[in-house]
Formats: C-alpha cells, structure tokens, sequence
C-alpha cells in the first residue's frame, strides 16, 4: 500500500512589495507551523511564476527569531511578479500543485492577485482537483474593495506625510529664491496615498497647500490659478499630485509629453521613469507663471522605507497572514482576508471575510466627503480615516518663538 502524499500549504507573493508585506508572509508560515494538518510549507519564488516553473522553497523550518525579522524586513522575500496568466498557464499550474498535493494555496497581493487567486479557485473546482484557497490583502494605494484599508497603505501614508511636511521645511526656509515645489505620489487610479499627504499637516500655512488625486477632473489652468492665489499668500506653494490625474476627457495629465510609458501584463499604464506628471506641471508653472519651481518623485521609495514604518500597519499586516491560515484550517475557501474599522478613537479593528469573486479587479476609490468641494485638499474625515493607520499624529516639529527686531536702519543707507 502507497503512503499517503503530504497535504502541502502553499503561500506565494504578488505585485508591488509594501514595507510590511514580509509581515504577512510571516504569519502565514508562524501559524502554519502550529497545525499539524499541514506537512508541509512552501512558497512559490517569484509569485506564481515559480508554480508554471515548479520553482518552490521549503518553509515548514523556518525559526521564530528569523520569522520576526522577516516581519520587519522590506520587499518581498519570496520575490514576486506581474504575470497575467493565459488559459494554458492554469493546466500548468494545477499540475505542479498535484505533484506537489498541494491542497492549501494563499496568495498575498493586490487587486491583479485577488484576481488570479480567484481564477485559481475557478479552474481547482471545474477540474474537481480538492484546494482550498484565501487571499490575502497588500497595497500601498489602498484601492481593494471590501476591506477598510489594506496592509501596505498604512506605511507608504506615514512615509507620504513625512516627506511632504520635511520637504514642506525645506521649502519654507528656501522661499526666497524658491517658489513651488511638485511631490508626485504614487496611484494610477486612485488618490489614497495622495491624500496622505496632508496627515502631517498642523496649521493652514504648512505644506501641503494644494493635492490633486485622479478622483476628480484637473484643469491647468485653475491648477495655476490656485498657484497664483496660495503663493501671492505666503511666498511660496507645496503641491502634491498623484501620479494618474487626468483632465474632464479622461486623458493623464501631459501625457502628450510623457516619454516611455507604455503598459503592464495587465494594460495598466505605465509612466515614464524620465518624467511625470510632477515633472511635466512643473514646466507648466514656470512657463505660465514665471515661478521658480522643480519636482519631488519619490516613487518606489514610498513602498520601500522600513525605516517609515507604521507599527499599526505591520501588526495588521501579521495578523490578515496568520487569519488566513486559520480559516484554511476551520474548512473556508474563497475568500480575502479583510480589515474591519471599529472605533476610531480608540482606535479598533479586527479582520473578516469577503468573497473573492466580488473583491478580484474591483476598485475603491476616495469617497466623495474625503475631498473638499474645489477638488484640491482632503478633509478632516480623510485625516479622522489617515491619522490612527500612520501611528499618528505625526511627532512636533520647532518653530522658532522669537520676535522680529525692529529696524532701525533705513534700507540703502550706509
């Protein structure tokens, strides 16, 4: 008689790594590592591209100390992927994970990963092959559906928030041969991350003055407009912008002028690494305004700095991993670990479920309340939402209390 082939769980990581990803990956594997059900523990290298080249590690081992410092490491450990999958690819993938009995899969990822985990599903179900599958949420632009935030956002915020009130500084102090500076956050369709812009913002004067996000139309000109108006207040003008405002018609902002380009696996668009829309309205302002003005893209850096960390975030992160597993264990299938809001203040959460065929390719996008009604700066019900997913508020920065001295000298004389 044959002895029976191991029941394998396998976890695999997708799309753009979040600062805290590996702190899902690492719950998965601690509590996986509790249940006997389990006899082994795989992860797919580089995302399901490792399942089409059977390209797995043995992760049944793994010590706590290492799983810990896997929580606070950056990227994605297990490497990841933007493949779209073709009708063939699933046959391949079905047939390493019967080589492997693989009957546990969890994907972490993001709105294309939701998706693929789903389909995995779908085919698992139509061939009568016994798998159970969880999803597992990650992205720094906040944009699943279903869930209140996702693991990843709450990071990029902070670091987001961070930037723009040091850059803010800068700004202020250079004011006398600098005018405008242009942050260009990340998020195609979707202006969360934007938005976060403004959680380190303390009084109306302080950076940010002006934050565009894709949610609503942008107009060049009432763009320069609003310019005109912040700078002739103070001297000087902060703006943030994500990086996929479009005009009333639909179209991205300069893309007339974006070198490169093109787009993913996915056809989602993908801007120049040469320039952006930051780089392209900074042109537009000291052609049409005659201001001094250059650009800020911090780009991948804002879903790398472990260094910005948010602790709130990288619990979460944890605990929608080890979830995950314990729902695989209690018999579910299907679905996506989610993140459900309580209280704000305290601030309170815990984790749910929601189907994965409403939750692959669905998008959120930034309610209306969250941006005011001149479509150029979140709201207090934004920063009430931000603030508790950044560890927030922010640290106080000094501002010197002195008082001008009084001139005594008239200006030309000797």
């Amino acid at each position: 008689m044959s002895k029976p082939l191991p029941d394998i769980l396998v976890v695999g990581q997708s799309g753009g790594p979040t600062p805290v990803i590996n702190a899902s990956l690492a719950g998965v594997i601690s509590e996986a590592q509790k249940h006997d059900c389990f006899s082994g523990i795989y992860g797919l290298v580089h995302g399901i591209e490792g399942a089409l080249k059977e390209e797995l590690l043995d992760l049944k081992t793994e010590t706590a100390a290492n799983l810990e410092l896997l929580a606070h490491t950056p990227a994605s450990a297990l490497g990841s992927c933007r493949h779209k999958l073709s009708d063939d690819d699933y046959d391949r993938i079905l047939e390493v994970f019967g080589g492997h009995n693989v009957r546990h899969f969890i994907y972490i990822g993001g709105n294309d990963s939701m998706d693929t985990c789903h389909r995995i599903a779908q085919v698992a179900a139509t061939s009568g092959y016994d798998m159970q599958v969880m999803g597992v949420p990650k992205t720094i632009d906040n944009d699943l559906a279903f869930t209140d935030h996702c693991p990843g956002y709450g990071s990029a915020a902070r670091f987001l928030a961070l930037a723009t009130r040091d850059t803010g500084r800068d700004l202020e102090a250079m004011a006398t041969f600098d005018d405008v500076t242009i942050l260009e956050a990340m998020g195609r369709n979707t202006g969360w991350l934007t938005a976060a812009s403004v959680l380190g913002k303390e009084t109306e004067d302080e950076a940010p003055h002006l934050v565009y996000v894709p949610e609503v139309p942008f107009d060049e000109q009432c763009f320069l407009d609003d310019v005109t108006r912040v700078h002739d207040r103070l001297g000087w003008v902060f703006v943030v912008v994500s990086e996929g405002i479009r005009d009333a018609d639909g179209q991205f902002i300069g893309q007339h002028k974006l070198r490169g380009g093109g787009s993913d696996a996915f056809g989602h668009v993908v801007h120049s690494l040469t320039t952006g829309v930051a780089a392209y309205l900074t042109d537009v302002v000291r052609e049409g305004l005659g201001l001094q003005a250059r650009f800020l893209r911090p780009s991948l850096i804002e879903r790398a700095m472990s260094a910005c960390v948010s602790e709130t975030d990288r619990k979460e992160a944890w605990q929608v991993g080890v979830d995950a597993v314990t729902h695989l264990v209690a018999g579910r299938s299907g679905y996506m670990v989610t993140l459900e809001r309580v209280s704000d203040d305290p601030y309170h959460w815990e984790t749910g479920l929601a189907s994965l065929d409403e939750v692959a390719n669905a998008e959120k996008l930034l309610p209306s309340d969250f941006i005011n009604n001149a479509g150029d700066m979140p709201t207090q019900r934004f920063r009430d939402y931000g603030l508790p997913l950044i560890d927030g508020p922010l640290s106080h920065l000094a501002r010197l209390r002195g008082t001008r001295v009084l001139k005594k000298v008239n200006q030309g004389t000797a």
